[in-house]
C-alpha cells in the first residue's frame, strides 16, 4: 500500500471558463483514522457539472470549496482501514470524498456498494447520482403521459441519456438535444429516442418545431443558454420544466448578464400558458432512493436502459476532464479512474 496520498485542491477561483492553474496537485502522508472513520483508496472519481458552481463564492445551495480546499466529488472506493464497526477492511463503498487518491472520512456518510449486482462504477453513474436525478426530476417534476412529447437536452450525457429512456419507458416521445453528428447518432441508434438535434445547428428552432410538431410537453433542462431559447416558444400549455442544471451558463461572468433583459418574456410565457418551472437538487428526493434503486436496475438489467462511461485515467487528469466535461468533449458519464478494483 502506497504510504502517500495525492490530492487535487482549488488554487484560485475561476474567471469564465476554468483553467489548469484555477487547480493545484498537492501530495502528503496517508492519513489515519479515528473513531468511527475510515481510511478510503479512490477507485472512481465522477465529475460532474455542479463542480463548476462549487469553485465560486456566489450564494448556492451549498458551500462553495475554499481556496486550497479538496475539490469535492463523488467517489467510489475500497476501505483499507476501519476505526467503525460498520465497515471492514476490503469493502467498496459510495463516498463525497472528492479529487483525492486517498481520504479519511466518517463512516456515518458511507454506503456499501455490493459489485455482485453492476460494475461498481455505475454506483456514481446510471445507479448513482446522475441516475437519480435523471429519475426523479423527470418523475416527480416532468410527469411525462403517454403521447406527450419530452424534450432534453445534453441528451449523451449522464442525466439526459437517462432521462429520454426513462420518458421512452413511460410511452412518451423522446427528443434528445446533443452536440454533434456522433452524440445525436448515438441517441437515436443505441439510446432509442425518437429524434436528437444537434445544438450547433444555426437552424436549432426550426428543426426543433419539425421534430415536435404537437409542441413539447416536458423540458428536461440541463443547458439554458441558446438551447432554451429554441425551446421556449415551442413549450405547451401547462408543460413542465423541471430544472436540472445551466450548464451553457456556469462559466458566465459574474454581474449583470449581457444583451436584452428576457425575463418579462420569460415570465409571461410562464403566465400565458401556465407553465410549471421547478429547480431542483437530488436530495430533494432522497426518500425515492429505495424506488429509485429498484426501478433503475432492473430497467439496466432488462436492457431498458443503456448507459456509456467516458474515461480518464488517473488523478492528475481531472483537471483536464473536468474543463472539457464544460465544454461537451465528454460522450457519457465522465469518470476518472484513481486506481484499481482491488490492490
Amino acid at each position: 500500500m502506497s504510504s502517500e496520498s495525492q490530492r487535487i485542491v482549488l488554487a484560485a477561483r475561476p474567471v469564465g471558463e476554468p483553467k489548469a492553474t484555477d487547480f493545484r496537485l498537492e501530495s502528503g502522508p496517508l492519513p489515519t483514522p479515528g473513531e468511527g472513520q475510515v481510511l478510503l483508496r479512490t477507485i472512481w472519481l465522477s465529475l460532474d457539472p455542479y463542480m463548476r458552481g462549487r469553485m465560486s463564492e456566489g450564494p448556492s445551495y451549498a458551500a462553495p470549496v475554499e481556496i486550497g480546499g479538496v475539490m469535492e466529488g463523488g467517489t467510489v472506493a475500497e476501505v483499507i482501514a476501519s476505526n467503525s464497526d460498520k465497515f471492514s477492511k476490503g469493502d467498496i463503498v459510495l463516498a463525497h470524498s472528492g479529487w483525492q487518491t486517498h481520504a479519511v472520512v466518517d463512516a456515518r456518510g458511507l454506503r456499501k456498494i455490493d459489485p455482485a449486482l453492476a460494475p461498481i462504477s455505475t454506483a456514481v453513474g446510471v445507479l448513482g447520482m446522475p441516475g437519480m436525478t435523471a429519475y426523479t426530476g423527470l418523475l416527480e417534476i416532468g410527469k411525462p403521459q403517454p403521447g406527450e412529447t419530452v424534450v432534453v437536452a445534453a441528451a449523451s450525457g449522464a442525466v439526459g441519456s437517462a432521462v429520454g429512456q426513462i420518458a421512452r419507458i413511460k410511452g412518451a416521445r423522446a427528443i434528445g438535444i446533443a452536440g454533434g453528428a456522433d452524440k445525436c447518432r448515438y441517441v437515436t441508434e443505441e439510446l432509442g429516442f425518437d429524434a436528437c438535434l444537434d445544438h450547433r445547428d444555426p437552424d436549432l428552432a426550426a428543426k426543433l418545431k419539425e421534430a415536435c410538431p404537437k409542441g413539447i410537453d416536458v423540458y428536461f433542462e440541463n443547458v439554458g443558454g441558446k438551447v432554451w431559447d429554441a425551446v421556449l416558444p415551442r413549450l405547451n400549455p401547462f408543460a413542465r420544466v423541471p430544472v436540472c442544471g445551466l450548464i451553457a451558463d456556469y462559466n458566465a461572468l459574474t454581474g449583470d448578464a449581457p444583451g436584452p433583459n428576457r425575463a418579462p418574456a420569460l415570465m409571461r410565457a410562464v403566465l400565458v400558458k401556465r407553465l410549471t418551472l421547478r429547480g431542483f437538487i437530488v436530495r430533494d428526493f432522497a426518500a425515492l432512493h429505495g424506488d429509485f434503486l429498484r426501478d433503475m436496475s432492473q430497467w439496466v438489467r432488462e436492457g431498458k436502459i443503456k448507459y456509456r462511461e467516458f474515461v480518464t485515467e488517473g488523478l492528475a487528469s481531472a483537471p483536464e476532464a473536468f474543463i472539457g466535461l464544460l465544454k461537451g468533449k465528454n460522450f457519457g458519464k465522465q469518470l476518472v479512474r484513481i486506481g484499481p478494483d482491488k490492490v
